[in-house]
């Protein structure tokens, strides 16, 4: 007789979650990718401005700037592309790379708070 795997009684409530993680890419010893970083950038994609961007995610415009500066730097190809502002307006617009880069590390955030909730949830078989 085979014994049927545990499952969680209806009456029990999923906790919040217990275990939390982060994704940190470096190049080298630098940040090329953090959360930070990765929520910039999804801004970037939705408002095409780097400095509605910052004020979307309440970064001051020079920690938006620093940080779009070191991630264009750290990756072999820059993540955006900037463009001056003026009478006609700037603007910035993640390039192939950054849509690939941003997508892959969501991806990534999904697979590890996956694992850990598998992992934290003993009513669960594990994978």
């Amino acid at each position: 007789m085979n014994p049927r795997p545990k499952k969680r009684p209806p009456s029990v409530k999923r906790q919040p979650r217990m275990l939390r993680g982060q994704i940190w890419v470096e190049a080298g010893s630098k940040a090329a990718l953090t959360e930070a970083g990765a929520d910039l950038l999804d801004q970037i994609a939705v408002s095409g401005s780097l400095s509605e961007a910052a004020r979307q995610l309440r970064y001051s415009y020079r920690r938006a700037w620093m940080l779009l500066d070191a991630m264009n730097h750290a990756w072999p190809r820059p993540l955006v592309i900037t463009a001056t502002g003026g009478q006609g307006g700037g603007g910035a617009l993640l390039t192939e790379t950054g849509r690939h880069v941003l997508r892959v590390y969501r991806d990534l955030q999904l697979q590890l708070e996956h694992l850990l909730d598998v992992a934290a949830d003993p009513f669960e078989p594990l994978p």
